[in-house]
């Protein structure tokens, strides 16, 4: 059975497929599918299941999708669903956006923990079924970048017991540790026990 990945974001279809590398993936740009959605959620659950949703009605196919974001205690859990809409900044790049968490958050003693959630999501448009489920990973954000790998805010998350952050680690140990590693690995296992994958 063939999936929808529910994104644009070349990064994501990439980690996802290197975490679940059994399941017969198709993306949008695969199906010739150009859609923005937009994320009018609340939680990281409801936008993951908005896309997913979304792609599933224009693919005619189950979606998974996903949400995710940084978490900061200092900032009160934010930038949280809101991570890539943070930074003020016109034309912000990933590059402003930690730039700009950064200057957010020197207001504040050290060290600034966090953590980075993802909320997997499952939809199956013939049967109307839902699935989410949430990965996170703990770690503090850094003052300056650090690493080449990654995307997002990977430069500034240090991961305290590797003794890295996520743009410092291969892929195959980002994707073991991480956020939206933890929530599909859950997803399929509830995949498995719905009986829609084996």
């Amino acid at each position: 059975m063939k999936f929808i990945i529910g994104t644009n974001n070349a990064h994501k279809v990439e980690e996802i497929r290197a975490i679940l590398p059994e399941i017969e993936w198709v993306t949008p740009e695969d199906l010739g599918i150009e859609a923005e959605i937009d994320e009018t959620g609340e939680t990281f659950a409801e936008n993951a299941l908005l896309k997913a949703k979304a792609f599933a009605a224009l693919a005619g196919i189950p979606a998974v999708a996903d949400d995710s974001g940084l978490e900061t205690d200092a900032l009160d859990g934010r930038p949280g669903v809101y991570s890539h809409r943070f930074c003020p900044w016109a034309g912000a790049d990933d590059r402003d956006r930690r730039r700009y968490l950064i200057e957010r958050l020197s207001a504040f003693p050290r060290p600034w923990k966090g953590r980075f959630v993802s909320c997997a999501a499952f939809y199956d448009p013939v049967a109307d079924r839902t699935e989410t489920v949430l990965g996170t990973v703990e770690g503090e954000i850094s003052d300056a970048d650090r690493g080449e790998n990654g995307f997002g805010y990977d430069a500034i998350f240090y991961v305290p017991s590797l003794g890295k952050t996520m743009a410092e680690m291969s892929e195959a140990e980002k994707n073991a540790i991480s956020h939206r590693g933890a929530s599909f690995r859950a997803l399929r296992a509830r995949m498995i026990e719905m009986g829609i994958l084996r």
